[in-house]
């Protein structure tokens, strides 16, 4: 059957045959029928003895039949792209030959119209005929179409042997259009490979994997929804695969798959550089959370950024008695009134453009909306940008947040959650300083209110993350764009690394902490396993096809870490003691802050930062927390100043103890 296939194969890849070989076989077919004909008529022994007269007839019945071919030229067609046209011209040209055979022997057999057998084996001769030569046609143009469809389609292997690989397997063969076809299965355990599953072998996931596919002329792997953790955790397979140019499709990344329900064909689809990212799967939730913010008023700010869009569309699913959506953002707010008019138009929902630093506006919406939950996103976060308007960074970020904070108090709000960073952690940069500021005004608010010190109820969480893919600024878009320009893509350092998670999972985790969390907390989210951009960098060139974009080492950028901290080492964090909180959530360990020293602090902060002196804003930033040390930066001059400062400071306060 193979050599069959591949016989076909090689004929359709060449041009038309010869008009004399379709000709010849039409004559042939003529033979056959008549001879057919009279074997029937006559019996096999009666035909074998007069096979001689036979053919000297039939050849020159032919003579007849050639002259239809000629007129009606059937034999000048191509074959594979035979079409009724075609076959009523076969019908013409021998129905021609017939009626010139008729006439012929009338005229020299008169009596012979009167024989019936004769007549009828003369019909019978020119419809078997017509049947043959027309059925060579069909089929060939049937195994041409065939062929071309199934060249036209992807050959692949799943990976995944079990009910979700076989899920994907009929998926793939029951969608229409149909784009894929199935030439072979991969497994990872031994028992498995040799056999046959859906009438194809299954393949051992080892070094000849590739190989076996080269062979089968297959560029594509389908990953079975249950392989899809254990696939984006196996660099090495990733690496080879990605390496030998196989193309790679995954289900949807935002479909759960049910074992029980199909795979709908068309949430097959090739995988981004987001999707082969090493990390585990994160399980959170969703039933508390939603007995939590069902039939609840929330206020979301920075709700057109990316985390806030984010956060905005996981809390419209709960049913909650109504949203307050806030960004600055003109364009990218209005986006945001489009998409609830149209995915949630049940939700109740007000767009407000407006900087969160507008004290007056702010007072305003919160004593008309009176929120139960405030989840607060709204910062400025390029670090770059923060470098060279560090009192902006102040405005927006701290000011900012201690606006929301103190009106969430005063309102009454039973829970703030506040988007913050790991760039907070032991910050290098104005912006992670700024953000880790705004962590201390919540952490000592919120131990204000247990102290009584100030009077509320509100209960302060601050969720810590990294990076996250895909949203705005950051370096996958960016080098997807320069990739697309032809390159080059710019990495600022060979050996910087980062944690990256998605949108949807950080934001889950977001909303997981910040409603089951007591207070008082700052959350660090367990983000998996570290990436080389560099090494991304070169994976989303292979990816893309590309073969002369090369990857060009910029320099760290002002205020740009080597390394992010490792937000989940002991030392700096300990688990939650909430059961219903997902093992990725974990709490820092962080020093505790008086309320009334963050306020002067802040307030001092705020107040020089409308002075627009950059050296003395993040003079007193590094003050307030000492454990900013610039990197890359004008600002490192101010390192060594409050270093010998505070060296001066200790040798005092031993010589006043002496």
């Amino acid at each position: 059957m193979n050599s069959l296939y591949k016989f076909f194969n090689w004929y359709f890849s060449k041009a038309a045959l010869p008009y004399w070989c379709i000709f010849l076989f039409d004559c042939l077919a003529v033979l056959f029928a008549g001879v057919f004909c009279y074997a029937l008529d006559h019996g096999i022994n009666t035909t074998v003895v007069a096979f001689g007269p036979l053919m000297g007839t039939l050849l020159f019945y032919l003579i007849f039949f050639i002259l239809g071919f000629r007129i009606t030229h059937t034999y000048s067609g191509v074959l594979r792209y035979s079409s009724f046209s075609d076959l009523y011209r076969v019908g013409i040209a021998n129905l021609i030959g017939v009626c010139c055979v008729a006439v012929l022997r009338w005229v020299f057999e008169p009596n012979w119209l009167e024989e019936p057998l004769r007549v009828k084996e003369l019909i019978f001769m020119f419809i078997l005929a017509t049947g043959i030569m027309c059925s060579m046609r069909i089929v060939v143009k049937y195994i041409f179409d065939k062929i071309r469809e199934e060249q036209a389609l992807k050959g692949v292997f799943i990976y995944g042997v079990k009910s979700g690989g076989i899920a994907l397997a009929k998926s793939i063969r029951s969608g229409q259009p149909q784009r894929f076809v199935l030439r072979g299965f991969v497994s990872d355990a031994d028992d498995m490979t040799g056999h046959m599953l859906q009438g194809v072998q299954v393949f051992k996931n080892d070094e000849k994997l590739v190989e076996h596919m080269k062979e089968k002329g297959v560029g594509t792997l389908l990953v079975s929804p249950l392989k899809r953790s254990r696939f984006t955790n196996n660099s090495d397979m990733v690496n080879r695969l990605i390496d030998a140019g196989i193309l790679i499709y995954m289900t949807d990344v935002a479909h759960k798959w049910d074992e029980n329900s199909p795979i709908n064909p068309q949430e097959i689809k090739e995988v981004d550089i987001e999707d082969l990212l090493p990390r585990d799967e994160i399980q959170v939730n969703l039933d508390e959370i939603e007995k939590v913010l069902k039939g609840k008023k929330i206020l979301i700010t920075g709700s057109a950024g990316s985390i806030g869009s984010e956060i905005v569309r996981q809390v419209a699913k709960f049913a909650p008695q109504s949203l307050m959506l806030i960004d600055e953002a003109e364009t990218p707010q209005h986006d945001i009134r489009l998409m609830m008019a149209r995915d949630f138009a049940d939700v109740k929902a007000e767009t407000v453009v407006t900087s969160i630093t507008n004290e007056e506006r702010m007072e305003h919406i919160f004593q008309a909306y009176q929120p139960d939950f405030v989840f607060h996103a709204a910062a400025y976060k390029h670090v770059p940008m923060m470098e060279d308007n560090p009192s902006e960074a102040v405005l927006n970020n701290i000011k900012g947040t201690r606006v929301i904070a103190d009106l969430s108090v005063k309102y009454g709000v039973k829970k703030f959650v506040m988007i913050s960073t790991d760039k907070a952690v032991n910050p290098t940069n104005v912006m992670g300083c700024s953000k880790r500021i705004c962590e201390i005004y919540c952490q000592s608010l919120n131990k204000a209110i247990l102290e009584g010190k100030v009077k509320g109820s509100t209960e302060f969480v601050t969720t810590r993350f990294g990076n996250v893919l895909g949203s705005n600024g950051s370096v996958i878009p960016l080098f997807r764009e320069q990739i697309k320009k032809g390159g080059p893509v710019t990495v600022t350092h060979p050996d910087i690394i980062r944690f990256f998670m998605l949108i949807p999972e950080a934001c889950k985790l977001v909303l997981e902490a910040g409603t089951m969390g007591n207070g008082g907390e700052i959350f660090v989210f367990d983000m998996g396993k570290p990436v080389k951009i560099a090494e991304l960098a070169r994976r989303m060139i292979q990816l893309s096809g590309a073969t002369n974009v090369e990857v060009k080492f910029t320099g760290l950028r002002d205020g740009e870490k080597l390394y992010e901290e490792v937000l989940n080492e002991a030392e700096t964090t300990k688990k939650s003691n909430n059961e219903k909180l997902s093992p990725k959530i974990k709490v820092a360990k962080v020093r505790e802050y008086d309320y009334d020293e963050v306020c002067q602090t802040i307030q001092a902060l705020i107040d020089q930062s409308l002075q627009f002196d950059d050296m003395e804003t993040v003079r007193l930033m590094k003050k307030m927390v000492p454990e900013y040390i610039s990197q890359q930066s004008d600002y490192e001059v101010l390192d060594k100043e409050l270093a010998e400062e505070r060296e001066e400071l200790e040798k005092k306060e031993k010589e006043q103890e002496k």
